[in-house]
């Protein structure tokens, strides 16, 4: 029989102790899906050693076929009692690697294509990480797409005793015992709108934690009769919600922070800047990871406080990558805010080509731009021609599809099936007639 990892047996363990009846075998689509297999409790160590089986095929996007048999192996340092759950019948849940029949990694998982690029940084000696910023709103129940109501109408950091705050602070507390640590949370700019912002993590164990936190929110929020939703833009005339990504490259040598230089302006080092350089040299082909919805490109308008600009900046927060202000004391705390993606994306797929282009900048040398500190709000485009994101997800896939580096970051299945998922979504919406359009048109012309 094969030995258990020690980790692998001290979970079965706490399994035990803890009369934990049933767990969810959770992993995730190319699309960012939450998908589980339950097992009884009795199954854990089968599922450790050996895997545990599902139909590969019967999810959009993953497998073809032929070759369907696809096998889930748990990862014991993923292990968390979901704490809404806890009645007779405790659930635990434990987030897996993908593999084939043949014991081998499967290339269309979203994990083990983050597992590729990690590797690539590690050849490099970096490790990356990460601290995301996780905006989502509440709506009341029953939601409708005709009627949506906020649980709330307060604004940005507004202090209040209402419910929408209590259910806030229940997602923050069930994710520090499932092992998430949430720094802060407050209340956005929308009505209902709030904001969850995660301490440093390795990139594997954040891509992690966003999954787990869009699930908490979910069933949390559903348990209080409310509706969370990661959708960027639900509501019109209102800032959308993004996802914020604070990035740093960790020197694996010294244990340092490669960013940081105090002889510098603005602290950065060469590292630094080159990590710079090549995430704005492959922003437009990224950005159909980045916000993956035909509703991204309604937040990534020019003046609703989202980036639009492919530029940098400090002060500017209207930039698309931005470099938050450090005294020369605090290079370990220098970091680089990406500030394109949204709630929605596959975060293991997003950080994976965020971190690969970044990387390129740095094997090439790549040069950073000037900054521009200028309000972007009031810019003369027609003199400065700052180049910009995609304005749909139509465009934003084009350039996707132009870019050797990204298609080469997600491997070639998770790229055909991701291309396949959302070339289908928006020629659904471009084939669509809507409310606004018959409003508008149908009685003048």
């Amino acid at each position: 029989m094969t030995k258990l990892p020690e980790q692998a047996q001290r979970v079965i363990e706490l399994v035990n102790e803890q009369h934990i009846t049933h767990l969810d075998l959770q992993f995730t689509d190319v699309t960012g899906m939450v998908k589980a297999v339950q097992i009884p409790s009795r199954q854990l160590e089968h599922a450790f050693t050996e895997g545990s089986w599902f139909d590969g095929s019967a999810l959009e996007g993953f497998a073809r076929v032929a070759e369907s048999d696809m096998y889930l192996r748990p990862d014991p340092n993923t292990f968390a009692v979901l704490p809404w759950e806890l009645g007779d019948k405790k659930v635990g849940r434990l987030i897996c690697d993908v593999y084939t029949p043949a014991g081998e990694p499967f290339a269309g998982d979203p994990r083990d294509v983050l597992r590729r690029a990690l590797a690539l940084a590690q050849q490099m000696n970096f490790r990356y990480v990460v601290s995301p910023e996780l905006e989502f709103f509440l709506f009341k129940e029953p939601i409708t797409s005709e009627k949506l109501a906020t649980v709330d109408h307060f604004g940005y950091f507004d202090v209040s005793d209402t419910e929408s705050r209590k259910v806030r602070r229940e997602i923050t507390d069930a994710l520090e015992s499932m092992g998430v640590m949430v720094d802060s949370a407050h209340h956005e700019v929308g009505g209902g709108q709030h904001e969850l912002d995660f301490a440093p993590m390795d990139v594997l164990q954040a891509a992690d934690a966003v999954m787990t936190a869009r699930f908490a929110a979910k069933s949390i929020a559903a348990a209080n009769g409310m509706y969370a939703t990661f959708m960027p833009k639900p509501l019109a005339r209102v800032p959308g919600s993004g996802m914020h990504i604070h990035q740093t490259l960790i020197d694996t040598f010294t244990n340092q922070n490669a960013f940081g230089d105090s002889n510098t302006h603005y602290h950065l080092s060469n590292v630094g800047r080159s990590f710079i350089a090549g995430q704005l040299v492959h922003a437009r082909g990224m950005c159909a990871v980045l916000a993956p919805l035909v509703n991204s490109y309604k937040r990534l308008v020019a003046g609703l406080e989202a980036p639009v600009y492919i530029i940098w900046a400090q002060l500017n927060r209207a930039a698309l990558l931005r470099v938050p202000r450090t005294n020369a004391d605090q290079i370990d705390q220098v970091r680089v805010e990406l500030r394109c993606v949204d709630p929605s994306c596959n975060p293991y797929l997003a950080f994976a080509v965020m971190l690969r282009s970044g990387l390129d900048g740095i094997s090439q040398a790549m040069e950073l731009p000037n900054p521009a500190e200028e309000d972007l709000f009031s810019f003369d485009t027609r003199r400065h021609k700052l180049p910009t994101l995609p304005n749909s997800l139509g465009e934003a896939l084009n350039d996707l599809e132009q870019s050797d580096l990204v298609n080469d970051a997600l491997g070639l299945h998770a790229y055909e099936r991701f291309v396949s998922a959302k070339r289908i979504e928006w020629n659904e919406y471009v084939l669509s007639v809507s409310p606004w359009e018959l409003d508008r048109y149908l009685k003048i012309y």
